[in-house]
């Protein structure tokens, strides 16, 4: 055998993947033999048996120089480079010809460089990865990753046998990128990332830029698909600025893919992408929704986290189809004039060890001190925000998911537990900061950064924070000192609502102050009413059973619960399975009990649903103020004696200077109240045009036969009145029809 040309050292770099730049030492280069310099091309992998190099009009055989797989070939009379191919037999007897990876100048540029290191480069998403690009006239795919602390890496595959030899990547020591471009690869092949950690360890990782991935348990990242999707949702695109205006309605059905309906007879248990758009999108629209907003789909290795510990932030998950059947998705919504928005985890992340915990050996992507980078309730990690790199991956992540998704805004799940350093903490397990406070500096620049890249980029999207703390200003501009994000997730509302609703109602009238407190600060930020998954999970029983009394009274305080939703200021969301009452807690595993719209009562609470939002849609004093004190007045909140409160809902003024007005009553009493008189600003007749009493939902039909004259008799400081009766467990919208100035 002949002697190997390298050094001892750099062989065993190549044979252990230890070597940051394996160009230097594979491919072609000169070599001084003999005092003289001439022309050496040299090839590494372990699982070939013999290895030829060819070009146009010749070929020359290599030589197995150290019996680990280094083969060399000599050329004395070539000292440039010169276009060559590599033939080899593997020892199996396989043949492969293929373009030699070391003989391919670097993809990414000084500027692709810069601004990772800066953290500035706002779609990383394709440089990252694994891209499918032409490259020195070569199709093939170009890998990348941020690695700075590891000291080897290489690609591995189907492509490859697996092997962890022969695809080294080099290091482009500037930013700690290791990248290698392949030729010849194609969408579909299934890699991971062999890292050889700053511990010594050898560990196969994913792809934290995977576009693609594995169905769980498998964690293999895949070639994806670049060929481009041909969107048909421009009329939509266009339309969406003004769809998305805080004066225009905004009513969110909240789904998880995954138990919205179940494939029957099929392993998995699951519907796919063009399933959901045949089933779900004529059911949310036909119910008057304006959005859904789907649990994350982020690729997740576990069904019971529902999503929200995401393994790969790049990839919608392969529980349902393809990201090009996820993107057919979300265009089928927005030709049918539905929006989508999607959770995102920006949190915190698994601590699986094929994802991003402990990615290059070190906690790259998270604080090492676990005071500051683990979350003790979820036993997940928490992103440094602070590093450039992690703040870029995420902002252009949220980017990533608007820009090639369409996605219509994204709700930032635990924005709480980010913007405080003591979140779920006990004293000692945290780190304050040097003037002893608790607030997460870094997080907070994180999310103003990252809202003012999505303001600058996207000003149609929409931001929404899950932040249940009184943190000020999160829905302030951030030219005011807030952080930026469109609307908050209003939790103290619910959790006062759900409370009040609790009670018997013959002790409601010692808590009415569960309904009237959130006034104190309904306008403090731009709020989204929700009643969401959390509230259904976890022992705290479905929305029915939070009910006191028999069968029928929870219904009516069901069907008054969701009238109040929609009468109130602020956004609104309700969970999958709300609308029809259903009786179990949501279990992610089966499929919603669709079968109770065979009974009456679902039935009828799920048509109310669709009538409120058919109201709402309809009734612009409903949603047009809904961040402005104008746009309510209380009509009487003191009447715990017998569990009413009334209250006035105001539209913007119109170009006659009046603004439509509705009288909203409630009746959180199973007590019909008759001849019940309320206050009104204006004279006129009143159109009862919604009463959750009705027959058709399953109530006792009591109501005001269409609609009420005001009479001139002074009520609750106002100067004139409407004699009604309240419905028990009831509630009614009365719509200002025409105003008279008739004494």
């Amino acid at each position: 055998m002949k002697k190997c040309l390298l050094s001892a050292l750099d062989l065993s770099s190549l044979e252990n993947c230890e070597s940051i730049d394996p160009f230097h030492l594979l491919g072609y280069h000169h070599v001084v033999v003999n005092k003289q310099t001439i022309g050496i091309i040299r090839v590494f992998n372990p699982q070939f048996r013999q290895v030829e190099i060819v070009w146009e009009g010749g070929s020359t055989a290599c030589e197995n120089v150290s019996g680990t797989g280094c083969f060399e070939a000599l050329f004395p009379n070539r000292l440039e480079f010169f276009p060559y191919r590599i033939r080899a037999v593997y020892h199996d007897n396989r043949e492969i010809e293929y373009e030699d990876p070391y003989a391919i100048l670097p993809v990414l540029s000084d500027y692709d460089i810069y601004l990772i290191g800066k953290g500035t480069h706002y779609q990383i998403w394709k440089k990252l990865g694994a891209n499918s690009i032409e490259h020195m006239g070569m199709r093939g795919v170009h890998f990348a990753v941020w690695a700075p602390n590891a000291k080897g890496l290489a690609v591995i595959g189907d492509f490859n046998g697996w092997n962890p030899r022969s695809l080294l990547m080099r290091r482009l020591t500037t930013a700690g990128v290791w990248e290698l471009f392949v030729p010849g690869l194609e969408a579909g092949q299934h890699y991971k990332f062999m890292i050889h950690a700053s511990t010594g360890a050898k560990v196969e990782k994913m792809d934290p830029f995977a576009k693609e991935t594995e169905m769980r348990p498998h964690t293999a990242a895949i070639i994806a698909d670049p060929r481009p999707y041909s969107w048909g949702d421009k009329e939509w695109s266009g339309q969406r600025p003004e769809i998305q205006k805080d004066n225009r309605p905004l009513s969110i059905y909240e789904v998880h893919l995954g138990s919205w309906q179940k494939a029957l007879g099929r392993e998995t248990g699951f519907l796919t992408y063009p399933e959901l758009a045949e089933r779900l999108i004529p059911y949310a629209k036909g119910m008057g929704y304006t959005h859904i907003e789907l649990l994350p789909i982020l690729e997740h290795p576990l069904d019971e986290s529902w999503g929200y510990q995401v393994i790969a932030y790049y990839s919608p998950t392969k529980r349902f189809g393809t990201p090009a059947q996820f993107k057919a998705f979300v265009d089928q919504c927005h030709q049918a004039g539905l929006g989508v928005l999607l959770d995102w985890v920006p949190a915190h992340f698994p601590s699986d060890m094929h994802g991003l915990d402990f990615f290059d050996g070190t906690q790259l992507y998270a604080h090492a001190d676990p005071r500051k980078g683990s979350h003790p309730q979820w036993g997940t990690r928490i992103f440094n925000y602070n590093r450039h790199e992690v703040s870029n991956f995420l902002i252009a992540n949220a980017i990533y998911w608007l820009e090639e998704f369409h996605i219509d805004g994204l709700r930032v799940d635990a924005v709480a537990s980010m913007l405080y350093l003591d979140y779920a903490r006990e004293n000692g397990d945290w780190i304050p900061n040097p003037d002893g406070s608790n607030t997460n500096h870094e997080a907070v620049e994180f999310l103003k950064h990252m809202n003012s890249i999505i303001t600058q980029r996207f000003p149609d999207r929409l931001m929404i924070a899950e932040e249940s703390s009184a943190f000020p200003g999160v829905t302030h501009p951030l030219e005011h000192g807030g952080l930026g994000f469109h609307f908050k997730w209003n939790l103290g509302w619910m959790n006062d609502f759900l409370t009040y609703l609790s009670k018997d109602p013959i002790f409601r009238r010692y808590h009415q102050g569960l309904l009237t407190f959130e006034m104190s600060y309904a306008f403090s930020e731009r709020f989204c009413l929700v009643l969401s998954h959390d509230e259904v999970v976890h022992g705290k029983g479905s929305l029915p059973n939070k009910m006191p009394g028999d069968e029928w009274q929870k219904f009516a305080n069901v069907r008054t619960a969701f009238a109040y939703l929609f009468a109130h200021p602020g956004k609104k969301l309700h969970f999958m399975g709300l609308e029809i009452g259903q009786w179990s807690e949501w279990n992610p595993g089966v499929s919603l009990d669709w079968h109770l719209l065979d009974y009456d009562r679902h039935k009828g609470l799920q048509t109310l649903v669709r009538d409120l939002n058919k109201v709402y849609r309809a009734v612009p004093a409903l949603y047009e103020l809904d961040s402005s004190y104008s746009g309510f007045q209380w009509v009487d909140f003191q009447d715990q004696e017998n569990n009413i409160v009334s209250f006035l809902r105001k539209g913007e003024p119109r170009a006659a200077g009046s603004a439509e007005l509705v009288l909203c009553l409630f009746n959180f009493s199973p007590v019909p109240r008759h001849n019940y008189r309320v206050g009104v600003p204006l004279n006129g007749f009143y159109e009862e045009i919604f009463n959750s009493d009705s027959q058709v939902y399953g109530g006792g039909n009591l109501g005001n036969m269409g609609g009420k004259h005001a009479e001139v008799h002074a009520m609750h400081q106002f100067p004139y009145s409407l004699v009604l009766t309240a419905p028990p467990l009831g509630a009614v919208f009365l719509k200002l029809r025409s105003a008279s100035t008739s004494k």
